[in-house]
């Protein structure tokens, strides 16, 4: 397919563009920034008139795009005013929905996220593992943008029936890099407990893009898109029974099992992680005595 990629420049987007060049889709990389390249267009996504433009076409690069994964945004709560993060993030969002639009375009995955949930999770969450089945808890003015993003894409597929918008829930973003942190999560059961110890790898959040695509149900969807673990060696029961005592657990928890369920990407996506921390940092060096 022909696919633009808002955002590749980014923690996800790379391995996102990466992962669709390999799968042999041709990829336009939509951003404000990044390494110039063959693949590489710089578009403002708060101009309405450069994102339709880009979408029907450019120059000798393409006649029109076949798919748009949305990856573009503030990226995070607090890293500018609060005004600022929703006026460009519910600016962008609904330039690149309507732009698709009127451009024809039938199939759209984007960056929804795992704050819709409820983080920090201040107030408990209503049971473990947390799953899409409970109406949204935004805590933030982030979070609140990305509600207001998945109701207008509901709005905007029924207003299309053969319009399929998919919003990825992804979890915190990780490079292997940033791997070598985690063991240091242990001392502290509250440190990450703001989004239920969960954590994903960037490739394995390019595959659930790559299964998105691939999906080929209409209207909308949203998906929880997580590791299979936590980032913690302790079991993942004791970490509820510790922090959450008074929260129904509804399943019997694998030893390491992720909180932010992803049974339904599982189900209808065909997603399953491939890769963990626990498996991507070095062995520790035994030093033997004389």
């Amino acid at each position: 397919m022909r696919i633009a990629v808002t955002g590749g420049s980014g923690k996800l987007g790379r391995h996102v563009v990466r992962r669709l060049t390999g799968d042999g889709h041709q990829v336009l990389n939509l951003d404000r920034a990044g390494e110039r390249g063959p693949g590489l267009v710089i578009v403002d996504l708060r101009n309405y008139g450069q994102v339709l433009d880009v979408f029907l076409g450019l120059d000798d690069r393409h006649g029109g795009l076949d798919a748009v994964v949305h990856l573009g945004a503030i990226p995070a709560p607090g890293l500018v005013p609060d005004a600022a993060t929703f006026e460009n993030n519910m600016l962008s969002t609904y330039n690149v929905f309507q732009a698709a639009r009127r451009a024809g375009i039938k199939k759209v995955v984007y960056a929804s996220s795992e704050t819709v949930l409820g983080l920090p999770f201040d107030v408990d969450p209503p049971y473990l593992p947390v799953d899409e089945e409970y109406p949204a808890r935004p805590e933030s003015t982030y979070s609140l943008v990305k509600h207001l993003e998945e109701q207008m894409a509901r709005e905007m597929t029924r207003w299309d029936p053969e319009l399929s918008i998919t919003a990825l829930r992804f979890s915190n973003v990780m490079d292997a890099g940033d791997y070598a942190a985690f063991p240091s999560f242990d001392s502290d059961a509250m440190a990450r407990k703001w989004n239920l110890w969960g954590y994903l790898d960037g490739r394995d959040g390019a595959q659930a893009v790559a299964r998105a695509l691939e999906h080929v149900q209409t209207g909308f969807e949203a998906f929880i898109i997580a590791n299979a673990d936590t980032v913690m060696r302790r079991s993942s029961a004791s970490l509820a029974a510790e922090v959450f005592p008074q929260v129904k657990v509804r399943k019997e928890l694998g030893e390491h099992e992720t909180l932010l369920s992803i049974d339904k990407a599982r189900r209808l996506l065909g997603y399953q992680p491939e890769h963990s921390w626990r498996t991507s940092l070095p062995e520790p060096t035994i030093h033997m005595k004389d």
